[in-house]
């Protein structure tokens, strides 16, 4: 089999794992929520780079979709937050080489860092979209007042901080147990 191939089906299974912990319940009223998921393509984005890691975050929202894990009130709402917001936690992916060079040559500190640092850009980028499309979208759920801006930014920022800290703490524990899992063991064609 050839080893891009390998790399596609690993993304799909991470999607598909990363979708299966949505199901953990970690939701506290409507607006808050710690996605349990996010580790998962976040180490996925760290170990095989930016191209695979938007792809399989991009499949990992779609398939919210498909397993009806999605509140869906228009199909531009639908687009933005489970297309686009999804898709963004792959940026955590712009850091896998230097990540993975680091760790070949035995630098865990500077490792430590760089999963940090890809798990608040990954989580950042996702809840970004998040925030555009609940002000345009669920900003009437606002209470009373407040503005949809400070409605959305006060959610999105709190789900946003609560589901970066329990990212970094997973894969930072995954990393001191099994650093392996951030290092492919056959790279082809970047990834």
């Amino acid at each position: 089999m050839s080893k891009n191939l390998t790399v596609w089906i690993e993304a799909t299974i991470m999607a598909a794992l990363a979708t299966a912990l949505s199901f953990i319940p970690l939701e506290i009223g409507p607006s808050f929520t710690i996605t349990v998921g996010q580790p998962v393509l976040i180490l996925f984005a760290l170990r095989r780079g930016l191209v695979p890691g938007l792809a399989a975050s991009f499949l990992w929202g779609i398939m919210h979709i498909f397993v009806a894990n999605a509140y869906i009130l228009t199909p531009l709402q639908g687009f933005i937050e489970y297309f686009v917001a999804f898709g963004f936690s792959g940026f955590a992916g712009l850091w896998a080489n230097s990540l993975q060079s680091n760790a070949g040559e035995g630098n865990k500190a500077r490792v430590r860092v760089l999963i940090v640092v890809g798990s608040i850009v990954g989580t950042a980028a996702r809840f970004f979209w998040h925030t555009i499309a609940g002000y345009y979208f669920w900003g009437e759920y606002a209470p009373e007042n407040w503005s949809p801006w400070f409605y959305t930014i006060v959610m999105n920022g709190a789900s946003a901080f609560a589901t970066a800290t329990f990212t970094v703490i997973v894969l930072l524990i995954i990393f001191r147990t099994t650093p392996s899992l951030f290092v492919p063991k056959n790279k082809k064609y970047g990834y």
